[in-house]
């Protein structure tokens, strides 16, 4: 039998506690009305003006069902809102930022289901609030080391060229350097004013119909020098396909998903990519050689800040999956993942026309 939902659950037990109240206090009322009439009766029949023994038997019976009525009503009132103070009191935490906070569902709390459940989707989303605190706090550090880290090459090699008394051999290195540096950190800084870009865009505008395979190769180019540096080879043995979206924001998931499976391929290897289409939808694969990927990583690896590579040896802040992740989904697409057997495929599947 399917269970009603958890919001319908949890308005039935609090109308059930409401039902129970106005019972105990309708209650009261009775009692209160078959003791007075019981009074009035007995002073009907009395002829003198002192107090009937009755009228103290009601009195001290009203007292008494009052004392009753209240100690009775304030702990069954108490138990069964018991756990939903408790919600509300660990909503308070979280909301403060003690991401670490959990409610146990032991003893009262675990006899109510809607709260255990409750409960149960509560410890899930602290959990994600907790583990992405974290992932925000280790971007930052690696961010900020990364950032500083070509700056400081930046800084040193050019006091080194300012002394002078260098070859020209070593004033090519060390312009090299102070290059490659300087696009590692405009690269760095791209990725995160495009990373807000797409967070912040609802809509998918200025789409064209464009040459995706001409694309595509381009991107290739534009990342020649990468790999080229690993003595790289691309299959590319795919036909011409036309595709309707925007064509600035796919360029960025090319560049992103290439340049990662050029991170991590090993030298004199293959990367290969592919294309299919029909009328209703085309379908991207980009394939590498290398380690695969730990199933506990694939579950977060297009997750805000996450990397793979625990170790940080490879380059990257942990953006560019998320950004081809939102672009793709702004485009009404999928993009998924197949890691095994050292092999690693990314899958993107987008509507020929968005």
């Amino acid at each position: 039998m399917k269970k009603p939902p958890l919001n319908r659950r949890i308005g039935l037990t609090l109308l059930f506690i409401f039902i129970v109240g106005i019972i105990m206090f309708l209650s009261e009322i009775l009692v209160s009305i078959l003791m007075y009439l019981l009074l009035q009766t007995e002073l009907l029949f009395r002829t003198d003006n002192t107090i009937p023994s009755s009228a103290l038997v009601v009195i001290t019976a009203l007292f008494a069902n009052f004392i009753v009525g209240i100690l009775l009503s304030v702990p069954l009132s108490r138990y069964p809102l018991k756990p939903i103070n408790e919600l509300i009191n660990k909503l308070n935490l979280l909301a403060a930022g003690k991401y670490k906070t959990r409610i146990q569902t032991e003893g009262i709390s675990g006899k109510y289901p809607a709260f255990v459940e409750l409960a149960d989707s509560f410890n899930t989303l602290a959990n994600e609030l907790e583990h992405t605190e974290m992932l925000r706090e280790d971007f930052i550090n690696n961010f900020s080391h990364e950032f500083k880290t070509p700056i400081v090459s930046i800084a040193g090699f050019a006091k080194l060229l300012q002394k002078g008394n260098l070859s020209t051999e070593e004033q090519k290195e060390y312009i090299q350097v102070i290059e490659e540096e300087s696009l590692r950190l405009s690269n760095m800084a791209t990725n995160v004013l495009n990373l807000t870009k797409v967070e912040n865009q609802t809509i998918l505008t200025d789409t064209t119909t464009y040459n995706l395979s001409e694309q595509i190769r381009a991107c290739i180019l534009i990342l020649e020098k990468k790999w080229e540096k690993k003595q790289l080879s691309f299959s590319v043995d795919f036909d011409e396909y036309t595709i309707t979206a925007n064509e600035e924001l796919l360029k960025q998931v090319w560049l992103n998903l290439i340049d990662n499976a050029i991170k991590f391929s090993p030298k004199d290897s293959t990367i290969w990519i592919d294309i299919t289409q029909n009328i209703d939808l085309t379908i991207i694969s980009i394939t590498n050689k290398g380690s695969s990927i730990k199933p506990e990583h694939q579950k977060r690896i297009f997750h805000k800040f996450y990397q793979a590579d625990e170790s940080h040896a490879k380059e990257g802040n942990g953006i560019g999956l998320s950004i081809v992740k939102r672009v793709v989904e702004l485009h009404g697409g999928e993009i998924l993942l197949n890691s095994q057997n050292d092999h690693t495929t990314f899958v993107i599947k987008l509507p020929t026309e968005s």
